[in-house]
């Protein structure tokens, strides 16, 4: 897309931007680069911790000057117009002038709870929280289109990411057979040494000369070597499931199979390998959402946990042209894979908002829980037990996800609707937690998730 007619602006518009879990992590990232923007304003931030707040603004070029704490609606009317605000209380966000909200909190009854009333009152909201949309994306995506305002998700983190990809394929008559994402950390050896680290920022690297058996792709056999090797290293992560869950209910998209596939590879492979079983890659069906785990070496490029597809090359002379560019493709020359090596978090969120605020784009009235992300028991869990999102991956002991066609998910309660809830029976390991099993009745998002069920 060209953004040079929103860089003019003739108009003079300007977005003012309210964001709710302002000050760390997706937060701390788009607040430090809202002021580079041309026409955007930051408005409110909200959190908590109004002391954190002040010392972020602080810290990223704001005057104490130009601050002004609000706790009340009363303070907020008696505010300059040109302040930036800090409330403690989301919904008095909402009560600021702004065109924008932005919702990273990651807590499902905040975000759900705040998105749907601004969205009543015509403010655009931009979802950070993918925990949220995973359970009520498709009732806020209605909410949107029946009140005039835009629903999106964010350019920065991997489903909005994808999704633009995904819909550049659609416009260009592509057949996407897979689209997805690589996990968060690479994979990577060094030749030289044969020093193997994951880049998790923790995880301390070790001597795998063994890795040379299985460094050249020859098939789904050095595959299976390679998880071998490296089996202490996998899992399935629920930001990744999360995030597959988005894009599968906005596309129709339906995952590979329930905890996705997670090869190891590199970026070079793809082509090879998210393709159909007869054609020498891992698919038992197309038009689906997987994950990998990039491997690379060390002075090769990460994929920075960026997004992917997979499509089919119709036309052999114009895809022979295109190889000869350099594009990757299957050994067989029926597949190609285009990919984004980022997602730059909230440095690249305003383009998110400024084509939503300037030219409506990012409503998906069509989107539908296609996928469910379920929670099944990794070993036996008591009645009485208390769930609990927590951690960086926002997992929940005890539990794996796994990410499945609603026509295939029975009862299964949705993942991020169990925080906090309590096991009203045993459930035993390698069974799903259902809504038999929890009381989600009263749980505002829970009823936002049946709204959604009936569209």
């Amino acid at each position: 897309m060209d953004y040079t007619n929103l860089l003019l602006n003739k108009e003079g518009k300007v977005s003012k931007v309210g964001i709710i879990g302002a000050t760390r992590g997706y937060g701390y990232t788009l607040l430090a680069q809202i002021p580079k923007v041309k026409n955007m304003e930051l408005r409110v931030i909200c959190s908590r911790h109004t002391d954190e707040c002040m010392d972020v603004l602080t810290e990223i070029g704001y005057s104490e000057s130009q601050i002004t704490v609000c706790p009340d609606r009363e303070s907020i009317d008696q505010a300059p117009e040109d302040a930036v605000l800090i409330v403690s209380d989301y919904r008095l966000v909402m009560e600021c002038g702004i065109t924008a909200l932005v919702e990273c909190t990651g807590n499902t009854a905040v975000s759900s709870d705040a998105a749907l009333s601004a969205l009543k009152r015509g403010i655009n909201v931009y979802m950070v929280s993918k925990e949220t949309d995973s359970v009520c994306g498709p009732i806020l995506n209605q909410a949107a289109a029946e009140h005039g305002a835009v629903y999106a998700l964010v350019n920065g983190d991997q489903p909005r990411n994808l999704l633009d990809l995904y819909s550049w394929a659609m416009l260009l008559g592509l057949e996407v057979v897979c689209a997805g994402k690589s996990s968060e950390y690479d994979f990577v050896w060094d030749r030289e040494t044969g020093s193997f680290t994951y880049l998790d920022g923790e995880t301390p690297s070790e001597s795998l000369p063994e890795m040379a058996d299985c460094w050249r792709y020859q098939g789904r056999e050095t595959l299976d070597a390679r998880k071998q090797l490296l089996e202490k290293y996998l899992g399935v992560i629920s930001a990744d499931l999360c995030e597959m869950n988005l894009v599968s209910n906005i596309t129709g998209l339906a995952p590979a199979c329930p905890y996705l596939h997670y090869p190891i590879a590199k970026t070079s492979e793809l082509a090879n390998i998210f393709i159909p079983v007869e054609d020498g890659g891992i698919l038992t069906k197309t038009g689906v959402v997987d994950v990998f785990y990039n491997l690379r070496e060390t002075d090769e490029a990460s994929f920075c946990g960026g997004e992917f597809i997979i499509v089919k090359c119709e036309n052999e002379k114009m895809w022979d042209i295109l190889k000869g560019k350099g594009h990757v493709m299957s050994t067989n020359g029926k597949y190609a894979c285009i990919y984004y090596p980022y997602h730059y978090m909230g440095l690249e969120t305003p383009a998110s908002i400024l084509v939503g605020d300037f030219m409506g784009i990012g409503v998906h009235p069509e989107c539908r829980q296609v996928t469910i992300m379920a929670g099944v028991a990794d070993r036996d869990l008591p009645k009485g037990t208390v769930l609990s999102v927590q951690g960086h991956h926002h997992s929940i002991d005890g539990l794996t996800p796994q990410l499945l066609e609603r026509k295939d998910a029975g009862t299964a309660a949705p993942f991020y609707l169990l925080n906090k809830a309590v096991l009203l029976n045993d459930v035993k390991k390698g069974q799903p937690v259902t809504l038999d099993d929890v009381d989600l009745s009263g749980l505002p998002a829970y009823e936002l998730y049946l709204e959604g069920l009936k569209l």
